[in-house]
């Protein structure tokens, strides 16, 4: 996520993979960026994009993003309009797996359900490690999967007073990289693999973030508290050359911040790996 403000209006672009989609009050700017990153990449069917009414809100000291419409259809469009609130994304000590009881349900109606989640985590980023948790389930899922899910809209429900709540962009001259490290420790009960969890902050914005299983299996705390953070600094490499072409160079050494002592001190020195 990129994020240029400037008298004349504000530009905030997106980049998935080879794809960039931005957005902004003023198209002058689009042009600006346009030649700017043709300078450096071929730029293939470039069109003006802008953003709904109830996604987005300029302010005089940033942009405000959310999907409150959003969230609302998507409760009524699964029948959870009525549906008991929670306070909880998961139920506590819940373990998924894809060996749970229960009868198979509809696979179409449960991507629809996680894709729809997973779209909502645009703008609400509390939910992301519950849609991540169920997504593991899209092809097989079961109806136990299923109320997994629709706890997640249960959640939503409960705070149908803050629908409208979203993430907002302020303008700030601090872009330092901070970055954010956690895990689990073989939450998966399937495989016994980990999942990797962090966040990049550039200044006080939070604007990238990530939950994924790790790719191998360990056998101590340590050893997943040790690759959850070497995740995050392969992660952080790539922020820092993203920004560098967009002309917001990390001159500093990006902090990476975990809670684990043993991780810590093996990231320090080395020669506990031996």
């Amino acid at each position: 996520l990129y994020i240029k403000a400037q008298t004349n209006g504000v530009l905030v672009v997106w980049l998935y993979v080879d794809d960039l989609i931005f957005i902004g009050s003023n198209p002058s700017m689009f042009n600006e960026f346009k030649k700017e990153m043709t300078k450096e990449f071929e730029m293939i069917d470039i069109r003006l994009t802008s953003l709904p009414q109830h996604w987005s809100k300029q302010e005089d000291k940033g942009i405000f993003i959310t999907q409150e419409g959003y969230a609302k259809k998507v409760i009524e469009k699964f029948k959870m309009d009525d549906s008991y609130p929670v306070n909880t994304l998961m139920e506590c000590g819940i373990n998924l797996s894809n060996h749970k009881e229960g009868e198979i349900v509809n696979p179409t109606l449960f991507k629809s359900l996680v894709w729809s989640l997973q779209y909502l985590t645009c703008t609400r980023p509390n939910v992301l490690y519950a849609v991540g948790v169920v997504s593991h389930y899209m092809e097989n899922p079961t109806t136990t999967h299923l109320e997994a899910a629709k706890r997640i809209l249960q959640y939503i429900q409960y705070i149908k007073g803050t629908t409208n709540f979203g993430l907002y962009y302020s303008i700030s001259d601090d872009h330092q990289l901070v970055g954010y490290s956690d895990c689990d420790w073989s939450g998966d009960v399937d495989d016994c693999k980990s999942t990797t969890y962090f966040a990049f902050y550039m200044g006080d914005i939070a604007f990238t973030l990530m939950s994924k299983k790790q790719p191998i299996v360990s056998f101590y705390k340590c050893e997943v508290e040790y690759v959850a953070p070497t995740s995050c600094v392969c992660h952080a490499i790539w922020l820092q050359n993203l920004l560098k072409k967009l002309g917001l160079s990390q001159e500093e050494s990006t902090k990476i911040v975990i809670n684990n002592k043993l991780a810590i001190a093996l990231a320090k020195n080395p020669v506990y790996l031996n």
